[in-house]
């Protein structure tokens, strides 16, 4: 959630970048300047013991769960045979991994196991690489369906001529918060309803794989990253810009507003 701060910051003279940097910063020693100041706050923190051994473990699972979403990711912008490529490379560095830590009774054998980890994850990378200089266009445009169009400046300029109300959602895969929105506040029964009674043309930007089109676009709306949510009402010469959580109420005021 902090790429789009980040972004934004980047974009901003240098005053400002500054300080949306020294915020984050002081966010993050908060908890260390609250423990110093007030040291019974400290003790309310739990003591080290063998519970840490366990919550150590425990956090093995959100890093797993990354990896999942990290394949899906890939998986958008490579295809399924780059997510394979992948699986085999970790299963290669696994069986290193396991190999090296074999006690070996001499150095021939140390040797013998470091060559053989280091062949598999030769053969696997070798293997694999060329499943990452495939694209997968067909993957990302499947994101455009049911309601919702490809967006391209055409596309939009061809909507807007015709006098047609038009809704923007700049996403792309590997963004938590555009992911978020896409199954609450752009999933509403009552919202889509609403955009079909009043004929908004729907159209989805999908910049995962940083196209030139789409970050041309960003620039002009005075945006560096994504999520962007655009409302072009029908006599408007400018779009107006929703935040990047918008609420149901919040899309319904920029469609209703002069």
């Amino acid at each position: 959630f902090m790429g789009a701060a980040l972004g934004a910051a980047l974009s901003q003279p240098a005053p400002q970048a500054l300080s949306v940097f020294a915020a984050l910063g002081a966010g993050m020693a908060a908890p260390y300047l609250a423990a110093s100041l007030f040291p019974a706050a400290a003790r309310m923190l739990p003591r080290p013991g063998p519970w840490m051994v366990r919550f150590k473990t425990f956090m093995a699972f959100p890093m797993f769960a990354t990896v999942v979403w990290l394949l899906w990711v890939l998986g958008l912008q490579a295809g399924v045979d780059a997510v394979a490529a992948v699986l085999g490379l970790l299963v290669a560095a696994a069986f290193g991994v396991w190999v090296l830590g074999i006690p070996a009774r001499s150095r021939a054998g140390k040797f013998i196991g470091a060559g053989a980890a280091g062949l598999a994850l030769l053969g696997a990378a070798a293997w694999a690489w060329p499943a990452f200089q495939q694209t997968a266009g067909t993957a990302l445009a499947a994101d455009a369906s049911g309601d919702w169009q490809a967006w391209s400046p055409q596309a939009l300029a061809q909507a807007r001529a015709g006098g047609r109300p038009v809704f923007v959602d700049f996403t792309a895969a590997w963004c938590v918060t555009c992911q978020y929105n896409k199954r609450t506040t752009l999933a509403d029964p009552g919202l889509v309803e609403d955009f079909r009674a009043k004929g908004v043309v729907l159209m989805r930007a999908d910049w995962t794989r940083r196209d030139e089109t789409i970050t041309q676009a960003l620039k002009e709306l005075g945006r560096s990253g994504v999520p962007v949510y655009a409302v072009y009402r029908k006599d408007a010469q400018q779009p107006t810009l929703l935040s990047e959580l918008p609420s149901v109420d919040e899309v319904r005021q920029a469609l209703a507003a002069p």
